[in-house]
């Protein structure tokens, strides 16, 4: 899907920064956090990891920048995002071999993975209410749904629902977007449209279903990430 294999890249392109610096960097990037951190703040839940109760910011102090996470990092755990949405510790640490990790390191990249599916639920949940409200606005063939519902939403590569999701997580438009990435996410808002069509939102507990199903849809991380550096492709 990818075509052939990334060159390796042999280090950070940054120099690395204090996680209280990083903090700021996903604020920045796309605006994610919105108006939508309420009570629902998308709780996909701690499924195969939570935020771990820690703070995002958290500085580890002079002198051990060798912990840091720098902007290379935060580029490839976006891209890694398009394979992996719920990511083990244990699936950071075999994909991050330049970082030494401890507690602080790990929830950082806990954080930010939760961030990543936040953004990811608040566009399905955006586009499927606009499709509910004012129709499909793609040209597509219809979809068979779950529930053997036919849902007329396609997710194609020209759509703006595309172009976010690409502009959020691969900014540079450097990295060819898998097309299982594209297929989940189409799922994802049809699942969303379908719930919001037959009244399943009023549910306060109505996303949790669709959690649960693309909970299950992660796909294997390519062996290029187990490099130093950012995956280029």
């Amino acid at each position: 899907m990818e075509g052939g294999p990334f060159p390796p890249s042999h280090g950070p392109a940054f120099p690395l920064l204090p996680l209280a610096l990083m903090g700021g960097l996903e604020r920045l990037d796309g605006g994610m956090t919105q108006h939508h951190h309420d009570r629902d703040r998308e709780r996909d839940g701690g499924m195969r990891g939570g935020d771990a109760g820690m703070d995002s910011g958290m500085y580890l102090g002079p002198g051990s920048s060798q912990e840091g996470l720098s902007p290379c990092h935060l580029k490839k755990a976006k891209l890694m995002f398009f394979y992996a949405r719920y990511p083990s510790s244990n699936t950071l640490k075999t994909y991050f071999p330049d970082v030494k990790f401890n507690r602080c390191v790990t929830s950082q990249l806990i954080k930010w993975f939760s961030n990543f599916r936040e953004f990811f639920y608040i566009q399905m949940e955006r586009f499927a209410r606009q499709a509910a409200r004012d129709g499909p606005p793609w040209d597509g063939t219809p979809c068979q749904g779950r529930d053997n519902r036919v849902v007329p939403l396609r997710l194609g590569r020209d759509t703006e629902l595309y172009r976010i999701l690409n502009m959020h997580y691969n900014k540079s438009n450097d990295y060819q977007v898998p097309e299982r990435f594209v297929e989940v996410a189409e799922l994802a808002l049809r699942e969303f449209y379908t719930a919001i069509q037959t009244g399943r939102d009023t549910d306060p507990c109505w996303k949790k279903s669709i959690y649960k199903i693309i909970c299950k849809l992660d796909s294997p991380v390519p062996d290029s990430f187990r490099l130093p550096g950012c995956p280029m492709g």
